[in-house]
């Protein structure tokens, strides 16, 4: 003998009722632009791989959101912070982009531990050896210096100490100018000045420490 199944109809009416309701909620929450948690901060992070010295664009980056306690004391905020600057080092994509990591008076700063420190762009004589500097590196800038001898006919070279424990904070992509690459190091205010000038009419060289 069969039971009556008078209540049946009515539990299988609520439970697709509730399903429907459910299936709709789920697409209201999935169309529904996602609010950012109010405890979330804004910070530019690289949007792809960037080499050292590269020159950015606000393309290169992207906005990222995370909570406050994650977020270096030197983030940037809105693209156009760094369009137009230069990467010191290496960028990974997804990895923050602050304002010490651009070429400047805070990287300068930091690399060197020296508030007074300057950064001094020149091209060095062979420029092969731009491929062996990375940011960070450590070298002595030389040159040569014309020494008069006793005959006014005849001069010899001898080498010239312009800078010393100098550190690399980028080496420029290469251009289509057959100078080679633009290196850039920081240094005390006087010796940056000194290499800068010694670059402008003798050939500069380092030796790697």
């Amino acid at each position: 003998m069969k039971l009556p199944l008078r209540g049946w109809p009515r539990r299988l009416a609520v439970r697709r009722a509730v399903a429907v309701l459910l299936l709709l909620a789920a697409a209201v929450l999935a169309l529904r632009p996602q609010a950012r948690n109010a405890d979330t901060v804004p910070m530019l992070v690289a949007a792809r791989d960037l080499p050292p010295g590269t020159t950015l664009r606000a393309t290169d980056v992207t906005v990222s959101h995370l909570a406050p306690a994650l977020r270096p004391s030197a983030a940037l905020t809105n693209p156009s912070q760094v369009a137009g600057r230069v990467l010191a080092g290496a960028t990974t994509a997804g990895e923050p982009v602050t304002s010490a990591r651009l070429l400047g008076a805070e990287n300068t700063r930091l690399t060197t531990g020296d508030r007074s420190a300057a950064a001094v762009p020149f091209r060095l004589a062979d420029p092969a050896v731009a491929g062996l500097l990375t940011p960070g590196l450590r070298v002595d800038v030389v040159t040569v210096s014309a020494t008069t001898e006793t005959s006014e006919a005849s001069a010899a070279s001898e080498a010239e100490v312009l800078a010393e424990n100098a550190a690399v904070l980028t080496i420029r992509p290469a251009d289509n100018t057959a100078d080679g690459r633009l290196v850039v190091l920081a240094l005390p205010r006087a010796e940056a000045t000194r290499v800068a000038a010694a670059s402008l009419g003798r050939p500069v060289a380092v030796t790697l420490r």
